[in-house]
């Protein structure tokens, strides 16, 4: 039986990477997203799959989303809760209300939500069960200097990530979490050029290709759920993480 897999956030960097390996490894992969059109350029690159569009801050799209799901495949069995997004670098003072709650909408609420929708489905099909991984970033471990909203996200996903791993046990439902460091995207572009350090000096740092973060995904998503892969790091191996500050 073919599984079915949902990766939020898959229209482009990770997400994309993600769906288009777990696509080549047997699974049927839903990608979802606001925008329709990066949806579909990542399908077209996929061994098999689908697209649907879907603004993850909003339950009635969510709502819609699983209803889709589950009435064009009758299950799911991994979720990739990938999803995320940033502002700017500042320190916390000169962080405008309105910006800490972008990421939070997108980064936690959405998250919560995704994660819902999966484990109301995954706990009511037959068989019951599934795989729920969430994108924590080692944000969910360490900040970066200016980085208030995007940091404070991704801690709560941990919290996240091991309430869900509770609440799944009498639903066979494992919870994981992913948390990735300098993976070549859109966003590690500028790394290159200089990023802010602890010592608050401007550095450039490694990258690794996000082929990595696909491979590593893939090995905690084909595990029998009597086994959990609960934190995995993987990250380029030179970047400042250890004793970065």
């Amino acid at each position: 039986m073919t599984k079915i897999a949902l990766v939020t956030g898959g229209g482009s960097g990770i997400g994309r990477a993600c769906a288009i390996t777990l696509s080549q490894n047997g699974y049927h992969v839903i990608v979802t997203g606001r925008r329709l059109d990066a949806l579909e350029e990542t399908v077209g690159l996929m061994s098999g799959g689908s697209a649907i569009a879907c603004d993850i801050t909003s339950p009635e799209d969510v709502d819609r989303l699983y209803q889709k799901v589950e009435a064009d495949h009758g299950r799911l069995d991994v979720l990739f809760n990938n999803a995320g997004n940033n502002v700017a670098a500042a320190p916390i003072g000169d962080i405008p209300p309105e910006d800490f709650l972008k990421v939070i909408n997108v980064n936690l609420y959405g998250a919560f939500l995704a994660a819902r929708g999966a484990f109301n489905l995954m706990r009511k099909q037959d068989p019951k069960g599934g795989r729920i991984i969430n994108n924590g970033s080692i944000s969910a471990s360490v900040p970066r200097p200016g980085s208030t909203p995007y940091t404070s996200s991704k801690h709560a996903i941990t919290g996240l990530t091991r309430t869900i791993s509770l609440d799944g046990r009498p639903y066979d439902i494992a919870c994981g979490q992913i948390d990735i460091g300098n993976a070549a995207s859109e966003m590690t572009a500028k790394m290159g050029g200089g990023v802010p350090q602890a010592d608050l000096s401007i550095k450039p740092e490694p990258v690794m290709d996000v082929q990595h973060v696909a491979d590593s995904l893939l090995h905690m998503a084909s595990l029998p759920l009597s086994a959990n892969v609960q934190f995995m790091t993987v990250m380029a191996t030179k970047m400042p993480y250890i004793g970065r500050g």
